[in-house]
């Protein structure tokens, strides 16, 4: 069986990714007696101007997509779309628009004990963003996040006080700008070949079947 690793460029308090990453999912476990696939997380910051203590998330959403009418055009079609893969969309929790600089500190800590890992932290952000509403820019929320995931608490309380890896998410971050990812989700495999946006369950098992496939004819040319 082919493997092939999936670079998911996100930020945390994108609703397109939550969803995408419900649909990658899907279309993972269809193609699973075929494809490996192994999951990265990358960072993205798509408010890099918010302070760490966060911005009126309703106000600053109404103010960016034209006012309230429109946010709960888009809230409604989100809903829709999240209640097909299992998400529960709870916008009107949101209070706080946060800084998700250390949010990407730490699933890059969590890559460290293992996808799988990072793949918990991941989730349990969207989550407690998107259906507890709760500030995933506070220190004692991603604490939280991290020792339900699995990770020392203390360890990532202590890091959380420090600048550790700021600066390696920043540059992430920047190569992912100069490679051409303006919004995000962004979804790279293999390091060659993209897929932008949340697309559907099928079009992502039909790229990872393409792409296996590439791989296996590929490898029977060197032989």
């Amino acid at each position: 069986m082919e493997r092939v690793t999936v670079d998911i460029v996100s930020d945390v308090v994108c609703p397109w990714c939550y969803l995408g990453k419900a649909r990658l999912e899907l279309a993972i476990a269809e193609v699973q007696d075929e494809v490996g696939v192994d999951v990265n997380w990358r960072p993205f910051r798509l408010n890099p101007d918010h302070p760490q203590e966060g911005v009126d998330h309703q106000a600053d959403l109404a103010r960016k997509l034209g006012g309230k009418d429109a946010v709960d055009r888009a809230h409604e079609m989100l809903k829709k779309l999240g209640e097909e893969v299992g998400i529960r969309y709870n916008f009107e929790a949101i209070k706080i628009g946060p800084n998700t600089l250390d949010a990407h500190r730490l699933l890059h800590w969590a890559i460290m004990e293992g996808r799988e890992v990072q793949d918990r932290v991941a989730t349990a952000l969207f989550r407690t963003n998107f259906e507890e509403g709760r500030n995933v820019g506070d220190h004692m929320v991603l604490a939280d996040i991290a020792a339900q995931s699995g990770l020392n608490r203390k360890v990532i309380e202590n890091l959380l006080k420090t600048e550790a890896d700021k600066d390696t998410m920043l540059s992430e971050i920047d190569a992912a700008q100069k490679m051409g990812v303006t919004g995000v989700p962004f979804f790279i495999i293999d390091g060659q070949y993209a897929v932008s946006g949340a697309q559907t369950p099928d079009v992502f098992a039909n790229a990872l079947r393409e792409i296996a496939k590439l791989k296996a004819e590929a490898r029977k040319g060197m032989i």
